[in-house]
Formats: structure tokens, sequence, C-alpha cells
């Protein structure tokens, strides 16, 4: 929030500008340390042609990982956390998230701890990263907390980018066949049906089934796509609610081909969260539970909760897992055993994420070499069959007349 101020200095000099705080008393306590004593202090609300357009400027991942990892740096180098936050948020382009960082200064100087203010915004900081923070405050070594905590966010982000630019391509063909279908069936179509429509004799099936289609989506094609758009919204209503996106994420883990894929995905998150936890300095039962929270499926995060409990009556955490044979590999539940045999359950772990993450890398290239000739020969054989039907009966036509 910025503050118009007019203030004087010691000699008795004016003073006016603007400064930026969470609240007029904050602004007030950072002028007094500037040597200045306020006579007047107004918030400074922009007009409404100078506000940021809140679509076009949410936080995302990479500047959450670039802000985590130069503040990781700034700590290492022993730069006091209130001004490597000040000095990051000069740097930072994007405004609202500038905005965040100097009230995140701004709780730090007024006595709060780095974790405390980091929970007032929980849509940016989750539970994962504030306990990570909190552990590092409480064992004195927040510098190696964030340095974790920067090299888990950098590979959860290059894990999403992956998956997003796999399905650029998927995204393009199925765009096209739309584009296709939509072109012959107001278009082309239409032209050829005159000429069909004068031939004497019964036209095959699938040709009158192409020109009905076509006719249907000419004449109340708005109505389906007013149906298709209740339909769409409906189900994205219904996937928000825990119900939906539960059942969801199990059948999203029986697919073929997919749910491997997820699966491998699944297990990769958990072992680095849980092993980026441990290595971080928080108990094994705290542990587990902000890697429930943190996997992103509802048939993981119950498992976990699971073993949760069970590890605080005493129990290993390969014993639950092993419960799991669908969700964990035996190749994870055993290197928990070892980890939890040596004590050295978060360095077991992060062989485990190496191989995982391998394996990921892998299984999303086989998709995308199955996934890209299957899209093109989708779009030959649509293409190719409205085509064959809609020439056949002018080929017979010509064949009958050259006989």
């Amino acid at each position: 929030m910025k503050f118009k101020y007019q203030a004087r200095t010691k000699r008795g000099e004016s003073r006016v500008g603007t400064v930026e705080a969470v609240s007029k008393e904050a602004a007030i306590s950072l002028l007094q340390k500037s040597g200045l004593y306020v006579t007047k202090l107004e918030s400074a609300s922009a007009p409404l042609y100078a506000k940021e357009v809140k679509i076009f400027s949410k936080i995302s991942t990479r500047d959450l990982v670039i802000f985590s990892r130069q503040l990781a740096i700034m700590s290492n180098s022993g730069v006091s956390l209130i001004d490597a936050l000040r000095t990051l948020s000069v740097q930072t382009k994007n405004i609202p998230f500038r905005r965040k960082i100097l009230k995140l200064a701004d709780y730090v100087e007024g006595g709060e701890s780095f974790s405390k203010a980091l929970s007032h915004f929980p849509k940016i900081f989750d539970l994962f990263y504030i306990g990570m923070v909190k552990s590092g405050e409480a064992s004195g070594t927040l510098s190696e907390s964030l340095s974790y905590l920067s090299d888990h966010l950098e590979r959860e982000y290059y894990i999403k980018s992956q998956v997003k630019g796999a399905m650029i391509y998927p995204a393009l063909v199925i765009s096209v066949v739309f584009v296709v279908l939509g072109v012959m069936m107001f278009y082309v179509v239409p032209h050829i049906s005159e000429v069909l429509k004068g031939m004497t004799g019964q036209l095959p099936f699938m040709t009158r089934v192409i020109l009905n289609f076509s006719y249907l989506t000419r004449k109340w094609g708005w109505l389906g796509i007013i149906i298709f758009g209740v339909i769409v919204f409906c189900f994205y209503t219904y996937m928000k609610t825990e119900e939906g996106k539960g059942k969801w994420e199990q059948i999203s883990l029986k697919l073929p081909v997919i749910g491997s894929f997820l699966k491998k995905v699944y297990v990769s998150r958990f072992a680095e969260n849980l092993s980026v936890l441990i290595s971080g300095g928080l108990p094994i039962v705290q542990a587990l539970h902000l890697a429930a929270d943190t996997v992103g499926n509802s048939s993981y995060r119950t498992a976990i909760l699971k073993a949760r409990d069970r590890t605080r009556k005493g129990e290993q955490v390969s014993v639950t897992l092993m419960e799991y044979p669908e969700l964990f590999p035996p190749i994870l539940v055993q290197m928990v055993q070892t980890g939890e045999r040596t004590g050295k359950l978060g360095k077991t772990l992060k062989n485990v994420v190496e191989f995982y993450q391998k394996e990921v890398e892998i299984s999303l290239k086989n998709m995308l070499k199955i996934l890209e000739p299957a899209l093109i020969i989708f779009l030959a054989l649509i293409v190719g069959t409205i085509v064959a039907f809609i020439l056949l009966p002018l080929y017979q036509i010509q064949l009958g007349a050259t006989f």
C-alpha cells in the first residue's frame, strides 16, 4: 500500500513524497528510521486507469523459483533477511509480487519470524514452503533450508514445464482436427451435396450420415456449442469439488500409459518432498504430514497420512508403504527400509528421486513418440473417411458414365 507523506528533517527542512508499507504505522516507522518526522500521512490510491489488471499480473511458479534462489544466495552470503527482501523487491519485475515482498520485509522488521510473515500469503507460499522455513529458523540453518527449497522448486518447475511443453503439440493437432471438420461441414460438404441431390438411386449409408450431420451442424450448430459449453462448465465445476477431484485422481491412475506416467510423477514428488523436509531438519511425522499435503493426489495423500499416524505410534514408514503396492513400487519401499535401518532416510530418498526423475523424462518422451503419430493417423482417418464417402458416389457416377 502506498502512502503520501509530508515530513520534516532534524534540521527542520520540509520533505514530501510517497512510501510503500503494510499499514500507516509501518510507514511512519520506516520514515522515522530515515530520520524524518511525519506531519501528514494519507493513502495514495491510484486512479482507475493506473491500476494493474490482475489477470495479467499473476505470481507465477517461475517468480517464486527466482525469488527463492536469490534469497538463498543472499542469505548464504551473510546479507540480513530484511535487507535481502528489500533488495529483491527492487529487482522483482512483477509488481504485485514486489509489493508482497515489501510486506514480508515490513512484517519481519516489525518483529515477526520469516515463517510467520510467509503465512500471511498462503496463495503464494504453501505449507511445505512455510514448514521448511520454520524448520530452518528453529535449527539456525535458514540459509540451508532456503537452498533446499530453491533446488526443490527448480526441479518441480522443470518437470511442470516439460509436461506443459509436451501438451502443446497434441493440443495443436486436436485444434487442427476441429478446424478441418468445421471447414468441411460448413463449406465443402454443402457444395458437394447439391451435386449429390441430383443423383438417381440410393446414396451410400455413410454418405447420407455425413450429409445429414453437415446439415444439422449448419442449422443447429449454435445449440450444440451451447450444450457442449454447459457440459464442460458442469464438469469443470464438479472437478473443483473434493468429491469430483478425488474421483478423477483415482480414475487417472488407472488409465493406460497415462496412469503409469502419473504414478512415477507422484512417487518422485513424494520422495523428493520427504527428502527435502527431512534434510531440512523436520521430524519424520511432520515431514510426512507436509509431504501428504503437497503430493497432489488423494490416493497417495491417504496412504501417506496413514503412514504418518502409524509412525507416530512407533511403526516404520516402509511397513505402511508396503501395504499399497499399486501406489508405491518395491524399489521405493526397499530404499525407505534401507534409509530407516541406516538412519540416512533423507540421503537414501535423494537417490530414489534421481532415478524417478529420469524415469519421468523417459516416459514423457516415449508418450510423445506414441502420441504424435497416433494423432496424425487420427486426423488422416477422419478427413479421409469424410472425403472417401463424399467422393465415392461421384466416382460411381463417372464410372457408370464411362461404361
